[in-house]
């Protein structure tokens, strides 16, 4: 399979089918339409149009400024490369993949269209958040919906006709969602009359789309303050006449959108939500429901962001690789009077740096599908089986959502630094690859909500720990089936990490039977990178242990000279012998990082706190 510059097609197989056997829910009555073949197809279809349209799109867009606001029609135009590339996209199926057929969609796994997504979320960021916010607010109207509010809206937009957002942050009310102070009135045909303010809402205006639907968080006029006093409501930029069709403008106007660092393809908007009054939305749910419900959204959209710095990361080290192989700088420092200059890929410091790389984006992938499987696996097992799968999926996503946007900041840097000067060239991708994946880390929940969210919602306060134990009870399962087929001391690496991870949660229910909750809450972070280290560590020794019988039963052998010249001739060969070499680099060398944190854990929140407190308050300000 050739190699893109995106991704690497392979070892995306490799995890969805040798690792996950994802063709394998065909055998569920939900999926029973599908093969391995029809899989095939739609990715391939999926990576020529983002290789081929979105790619070159996003690059114009960037360079171009970006999504434009016209302060006359208070209107946005997204880049044209772009609505292109959404017309293409569109037309092939895209749009509904996931969605189920009765809507008019493909009704595919959520497994395969997260691999899609990777895709083009690789290809460019600002033009995956459209359709992702799309799909996320579909799938609130489908789940939550009357069903005269999914006759009015699904259909078109599973067609990708009309498009979707998420409604959330106010100017008083960031993170604090319980704070907002958009308002809802009750009318006597059932209606609501919304009023407030909106901001940072992405894709809140665009050309891509006839009509635009909001999912808005408002409080009903009497409802109590705070997070239980909040409703849902679908307010459309157009409203719909009963036959289907577009009606008049609804009172929802775009004030502005905002002139970013990165993904500047993507509308970030400003929004005014009843300056006549007469701005009319729709109950989803029920009253005072709003944040459970928008909570479904959010999930998926936290999914949304792991994707979308998975296709980041992996498109910056593609780069990298691909620079670093055709660079010739520097004498070869194993050759001794030769002065020659050769590939930087010769040099000790860029290989630890290509290899690090590697190793992060395949654990960060293979961890990302694995909930996306989970996803499936909640809807089509029944009893335990199904229970056991959603509680790996939730514990799993702040590990991918907070996980991998961390690490795509540091792949992109990394990525610059094989570039040397002309990484940070706007000439060369990886600059703009570094400026469009820091917002990752901050939309859709901060990565120190995600910290906040594991530590206390899924493990300390989790009735048994039942969501910590399913994730350590699939480690061990790995763990078992490896001994005999991946070399010891890598199997024991995971065993210890778990161990070590076992004995810092303890430690810190300790804490929280205390009742020090604020020392528990300053070290929430270092404890997500542990856990997500720990994570990372399974991924790789569940596909070394795939992958290791694999490479004998091409070369004989998995070490020494007969892997070595297989790989040098065999392209299958060759990505089972680095995919082996990865693994053992992550289980021989990053993982001694996991001590790092623990160690920084087992210190103790109190030093920050105390320290903070000394600092910023007490007399050293004075």
């Amino acid at each position: 399979m050739a190699l893109n510059p995106l991704l690497d097609s392979r070892d995306l197989r490799f995890a969805l089918f040798e690792v996950l056997d994802a063709d394998k829910l065909s055998q569920y009555e939900k999926f029973a339409d599908f093969d391995r073949d029809m899989f095939e197809a739609t990715l391939e279809l999926a990576e020529q149009i983002a290789v081929e349209q979105v790619y070159p799109a996003n690059k114009e867009a960037d360079h171009s400024g970006g999504a434009k606001y016209d302060p006359e029609t208070k209107t946005v135009q997204v880049p044209e490369g772009l609505r292109k590339a959404m017309d293409v996209y569109r037309e092939a199926g895209f749009s509904g993949l996931s969605n189920a057929p009765e809507y008019g969609g493909a009704g595919m796994p959520e497994t395969i269209y997260r691999a899609v997504m990777e895709y083009f979320c690789a290809a460019g960021v600002a033009f995956s958040s459209y359709d992702t916010l799309k799909v996320g607010a579909c799938n609130l109207i489908i789940h939550h919906g009357t069903d005269e509010l999914k006759k009015t809206y699904v259909e078109k937009m599973v067609s990708g006709k009309w498009g979707g957002t998420m409604c959330l942050t106010e100017p008083s009310a960031g993170s604090d969602v319980g704070a907002l102070k958009t308002k809802a009135v009750k009318q006597p045909d059932g209606t609501y009359k919304i009023t407030g303010q909106k901001i940072f809402i992405t894709a809140g205006d665009n050309d891509l789309y006839e009509n635009i639907i909001h999912p808005v968080l408002a409080r009903i006029e009497g409802d109590p303050p705070g997070t239980p006093g909040i409703s849902i409501f679908i307010v459309p930029k157009y409203l719909v006449n009963p036959d289907g069709s577009i009606g008049k403008r609804n009172d929802i106007i775009t004030s502005g959108i905002e002139h970013k660092m990165g993904i500047k393809g993507s509308a970030t908007c400003s929004l005014s939500l009843g300056e006549n009054d007469q701005c009319v939305g729709y109950l989803l749910g029920q009253e005072r429901q709003g944040m459970r419900i928008m909570f479904q959204m959010m999930n998926e959209a936290r999914l949304d962001v792991a994707q979308q710095s998975l296709g980041t990361a992996s498109s910056a080290y593609m780069h990298a690789v691909t620079y670093a192989k055709n660079r010739l700088q520097g004498a070869d420092p194993g050759k001794k009077g030769d002065f020659t200059s050769v590939p930087i890929t010769r040099h000790p410091d860029v290989k630890r740096m290509l290899i690090w790389m590697k190793a992060q984006v395949e654990a960060m992938r293979l961890l990302t599908l694995l909930a996306a499987q989970s996803a499936d696996l909640a809807q089509v097992e029944q009893g335990d089986k199904a229970k056991e799968a959603q509680g790996l999926l939730d514990f799993l996503i702040p590990l991918c959502k907070a996980g991998n946007s961390d690490l795509a900041w540091l792949v992109t840097s990394e990525a610059m630094q094989v570039y040397g000067g002309y990484g940070y060239c706007s000439e060369y991708p990886v600059e703009q690859l570094a400026r469009d994946c820091k917002i990752l880390a901050i939309y859709e929940g901060t990565n120190g909500i995600q910290s906040l969210t594991l530590a206390m919602r899924l493990l300390l306060m989790n009735p048994g720990m039942f969501n910590y134990h399913v994730f350590r009870g699939r480690i061990a399962e790995v763990c078992e089936k490896a001994k005999g087929v991946v070399d010891d001391a890598s199997v024991a690496a995971v065993q210890d990490a778990v161990n070590k991870m076992d004995a810092t949660v303890q430690k810190l229910v300790g804490l929280k039977d205390q009742g020090k909750m604020l020392d528990i809450l300053a070290v929430a972070t270092p404890l997500l990178h542990a856990v997500r280290m720990t994570a990372h560590a399974w991924m790789h020794l569940w596909s070394m242990s795939v992958a290791v019988p694999k490479l004998k039963a091409i070369a004989g052998d998995i070490d020494g000279e007969k892997a070595a010249a297989a790989a040098k001739d065999n392209a299958e060969a060759a990505y089972y012998y680095g995919k082996i070499l990865s693994g053992k680099f992550y289980l021989t060398n990053e993982i001694k990082h996991l001590d790092g944190y623990l160690a920084y854990i087992d210190a103790g929140g109190a030093t920050v706190n105390d320290v903070f407190e000394d600092i910023f308050t007490g007399a050293l300000l004075q």
